[in-house]
């Protein structure tokens, strides 16, 4: 199981497009998201990495990528984000068995979901979605899939407050089981690519037994 120190940043207030910067300022290493784990049927390994950090008051999420093609059609929040050129961000901040399933695909459009299980998840409500501050590189326009090597950023500052089924002041000094994953559903090349490594038969990203752990020094 990965392992990961994320690093407080002391700062009361960051825009969302400031947060490259900041992340280089402050010396954060980014991490690959590289594990291929159905390679049979999903071959495909477009390059992924993300940035992460946190403050008093939220995460800070930095993805890079370059991959074959892009897309991004959901048009709405909670709409099917995993289908277009995505990142995910899936997390368990409460100690419980409920864990949060934050999608973003490459126009910053969110989903986000919580449950203990696949089944019957609750989506955000729209308020809370709409705290999350998001930038994309390739802008806030829906567009059908373009093909062609493509290099994409989307950074996101996520409240404490996303997590709606808690009440998490603070995460210094815990511990959360979380994984990463980089997605394309309907992409010409599928592709479904984890953070740390998913031991199953089929592509299965709701699968906390396979999380990695966070360490929020």
């Amino acid at each position: 199981m990965k392992d990961l120190t994320v690093k407080k940043i002391n700062v009361d207030t960051i825009s969302v497009e400031e947060i490259p910067a900041l992340f280089k300022q402050e010396h954060i290493a980014y991490q690959t998201i590289a594990n291929v784990n159905w390679k049979d049927s999903y071959p495909y390994c477009p390059q992924v990495e993300f940035g992460i950090a946190y403050t008093d008051k939220a995460i800070l999420l930095h993805y890079q990528v370059t991959e074959e093609s892009v897309r991004a059609v959901a048009g709405h929040d909670n709409g099917p984000v995993w289908e277009d050129a995505c990142v995910e961000f899936f997390s368990m901040p409460g100690g419980d068995d409920i864990y949060y399933n934050v999608e973003c695909n490459c126009t910053g459009t969110l989903l986000v979901g919580a449950g203990a299980t696949r089944s019957n998840r609750q989506h955000a409500p729209q308020e809370v979605l709409d705290l999350v501050s998001r930038w994309a590189s390739l802008g806030k326009d829906d567009f059908e899939e373009r093909i062609g090597t493509c290099s994409w950023e989307v950074a996101l500052v996520i409240p404490f407050s996303t997590f709606f089924l808690h009440d998490i002041q603070s995460l210094e000094g815990k511990s959360v089981r979380a994984n990463f994953y980089k997605c394309g559903d309907k992409l010409q090349m599928p592709h479904f690519l984890s953070w740390n490594p998913i031991d199953l038969p089929k592509p299965d990203f709701h699968c906390p037994a396979f999380f990695g752990l966070l360490q929020f020094d």
